[in-house]
């Protein structure tokens, strides 16, 4: 092939039916520039080559419409419980669920009034029962420290008179037995696992924390019986009198070294009497009404019967604490009373003069008759 029918091949294109090929892109005159040659399409002046562009202005965002997503549901057409729960935990309210047994107070999981119980279990009960028991056994420590034994001031007679018969002193001693167990029980489940757990481990903490509930549920029984007999048999004696106010504006012999007469009971007694009396029927009530959950209470009153049952407890206890240390420690003479029944002449004459002249009185009436019935002369 020639030279010319070369060119003539080269200038005519592909042949028919070949893949089209782009075109050349057209050099401009400046070398190793590879600019097109094409019309400006603005009027504005060009930029130097290597000067910046102007900033363009930031406009603020627009704030756009949350779209609300549809709650989810549940199986049944309702909110499921995750979803219950998080919106009732997020308002502080009552979080339940379903449940398929007929008993509906087991669809409760949570509620605020359960909240602030377990608050009061776990951190309000425990101040009360330290500041009363340990604050109790501190004053009686100090007052022993300062005033000492209070002694019979005209010493030991040798004669003694009854100060409580056989049946009196049972009732007593079977109260009171029941009371120290219940109450060595009841520290234990507020503060054993705090401070007996550590020392003796968890597994003779759970059988002793086990054997103390069951001794706490069923000495409740013989206390409470207990108490009913007290107030029956000793509720006259106790009632206050104008001599209550002498007594205790004396101090009661505790301050100072005066006597103020009294009679079979004075007001220190009488004052404890009824602490025992009353705020023991309380206690017993509510542990009653814990022992058989739900049986006149819902939930709210089964909290509050157990916050009522474990402060009144607490204040009892050092109550307690103060009666057993005056009839032991705190006075000679005292414990024989509820030991063997009687009790020393002097001591009685000291601490109860007027039931010692009520006593006497009564036995002379006793013995009048046959006084009467002696001749004339007769010794």
């Amino acid at each position: 092939m020639t030279q010319q029918e070369q060119q003539k091949t080269d200038s005519a294109g592909p042949p028919p039916g070949a893949p089209e090929v782009q075109g050349r892109v057209p050099e401009g005159t400046a070398a190793g520039t590879n600019e097109q040659k094409q019309a400006p399409t603005t009027t504005a002046p060009a930029q130097p080559t290597g000067t910046p562009a102007p900033a363009i202005p930031a406009q603020p965002p627009q704030p756009v419409q949350p779209v609300p997503a549809p709650a989810p549901m549940g199986d049944r057409g309702t909110l499921p419980a995750a979803e219950l729960e998080l919106q009732n935990a997020l308002k502080g309210g009552r979080i339940a669920g379903r449940v398929s047994i007929p008993d509906e107070k087991a669809a409760t999981l949570v509620q605020p009034e359960g909240r602030d119980w377990r608050a009061f279990r776990n951190d309000t009960l425990h101040w009360v029962g330290a500041i009363a028991v340990l604050g109790m056994l501190a004053l009686l420590a100090l007052f022993f420290l300062v005033r000492g034994r209070i002694r019979i001031h005209n010493g030991w007679s040798g004669r003694t008179m009854v100060r409580f018969n056989f049946f009196e002193r049972m009732n007593h001693w079977m109260t009171a037995s029941s009371f120290i167990v219940l109450a060595l029980s009841g520290l234990n489940l507020t503060f054993g696992r705090s401070l007996i757990r550590p020392l003796i481990g968890p597994e003779a903490f759970t059988a002793l924390a086990d054997w103390g509930k069951i001794a706490h549920n069923f000495l409740a029984f013989p206390f409470t019986v207990g108490l009913l007999v007290m107030l029956l048999i000793w509720a006259r004696d106790n009632l206050p009198n104008k001599l209550d106010w002498v007594w205790l504006k004396n101090g009661g012999g505790f301050i100072g070294g005066a006597h103020p007469q009294a009679g079979r009971f004075n007001a220190g007694q009488k004052g404890i009497f009824w602490i025992t009396v009353l705020g023991g029927g309380v206690v017993a009530v509510s542990g009653f009404l814990l022992m058989f959950p739900f049986f006149l209470l819902d939930i709210a009153g089964q909290q509050w019967g157990h916050m009522v049952h474990g402060t009144l407890s607490m204040l009892l206890i050092a109550v307690m604490l103060a009666h057993i240390y005056i009839g032991s420690l705190g006075m000679e003479g005292g414990f024989s009373a509820m030991g063997s029944g009687r009790v020393d002449y002097n001591w009685a004459r000291e601490h109860h003069g007027l039931w010692v002249d009520d006593e006497l009185k009564r036995a002379h009436e006793a013995v009048q008759p046959e006084a009467a019935a002696r001749p004339a002369g007769a010794d």
